[in-house]
């Protein structure tokens, strides 16, 4: 009898450490006191602007957009791609993607520049599976191209592309439903990856990530950044010319990062969740708001950077941020599936 009670007090006392773990590392006990030195000059009406890319020279954006609190059915036949002009300020939206005859339910972007166009690449999750759709964008009009699809998109979150036939991208999963993302998602298992496209062969660069989320790529220093939401971390990489990476440091972030973008500066700008937990619960339906905050980075070398916050909001303003695209004087922060995404002035 004092065995078995003993049994049980050690598995009641190992619970608790497990639950205190979860919270603590999902900073459910962090305050959150909403904090912006500027004001919110555009809310444009579109559901879950998860991803955002800014076309500095052109003076426009790109807004990667699925409704993703309806089903993915439903998703896969109003999901877009839209085009914000910067140039003007009404912000208007244009969806580019109205004559796509394809299920799309797009994620993660990336684009890059050939002569007078550029090449977009966004990940699609539909009920078939997940592929890479490949599209041209000249001035305001987007050409479909090609999709692309292979068994290591397991789970695909982001993608940067380096050229027109080779990228990056990351598997925020390795299991998608089950014990094993259960694990994953609160345990803080790091079975995640991020994978390397050639041109012909797909190859594992990193692996061991706790939900490996945004990357990009800075081609003047060459060092690859990979979002590590689940552990409040950047992960920074110097990258080769195999496509293969050497592990420089992470980055403490205080908060769950999520898509990075730069400035002009190579700063990075990156949008992100400070409650993993309570973001856990909006996306399921239980809290109707989920905070937000964006982070900027100056990072200049290993153990050299400062991390600036620069937005704080409980969640009522916007929730789940994901992403923040820096343009001029002003910020386009997306988020997972609220029902508008937001444009912020920060006072000089």
């Amino acid at each position: 009898m004092k065995r078995l009670k003993k049994i049980i007090g050690y598995s009641l006392l190992l619970i608790l450490v497990y639950v205190g773990y979860v919270m603590v590392s999902t900073g459910y006990f962090r305050a959150i006191e909403n904090t912006f030195d500027g004001e919110v000059i555009k809310e444009i009406p579109v559901e879950g602007a998860e991803d955002i890319i800014v076309i500095p020279e052109w003076g426009y954006a790109l807004v990667s957009a699925s409704p993703r609190k309806k089903d993915l059915e439903v998703q896969q036949k109003t999901g877009g791609l839209y085009l914000v002009d910067l140039n003007s300020k009404e912000y208007k939206l244009k969806m580019l993607t109205t004559d796509l005859n394809t299920p799309f339910a797009p994620h993660g972007i990336s684009i890059y520049k050939t002569d007078s166009t550029y090449k977009v690449m966004t990940i699609n999750h539909t009920l078939e599976g997940h592929s890479f759709e490949v599209f041209k964008l000249r001035d305001s009009v987007l050409t479909f191209e090609r999709t692309i699809t292979n068994p290591a998109l397991v789970s695909p979150n982001d993608v940067v592309m380096l050229d027109e036939n080779r990228f990056y991208f990351t598997n925020d999963h390795k299991y998608e439903d089950g014990v094993g993302m259960l694990l994953e998602d609160y345990g803080g298992l790091g079975l995640s990856n991020v994978m390397y496209f050639d041109g012909e062969t797909y190859t594992e660069v990193a692996k061991g990530i706790g939900y490996a989320n945004g990357i990009n790529y800075d081609a003047k220093r060459k060092l690859l950044f990979v979002a590590e939401p689940r552990n409040f971390k950047v992960k920074v990489y110097a990258t080769n010319e195999d496509g293969s990476l050497n592990f420089i440091e992470d980055i403490d972030c205080g908060t769950g990062v999520d898509n990075i973008e730069f400035d002009s500066y190579g700063n990075l700008w990156i949008g992100a969740h400070p409650n993993l937990l309570a973001f856990s619960s909006y996306a399921g339906g239980g809290n109707e708001i989920a905070p937000s905050e964006i982070i900027k980075i100056a990072y200049r070398g290993k153990g050299d950077y400062t991390i600036e916050m620069v937005y704080l909001n409980d969640g009522t303003e916007m929730s789940a941020s994901t992403v923040a695209a820096p343009y001029k004087d002003i910020i386009l922060t997306g988020n997972v599936m609220d029902d508008h995404f937001l444009i912020l002035k920060p006072n000089e």
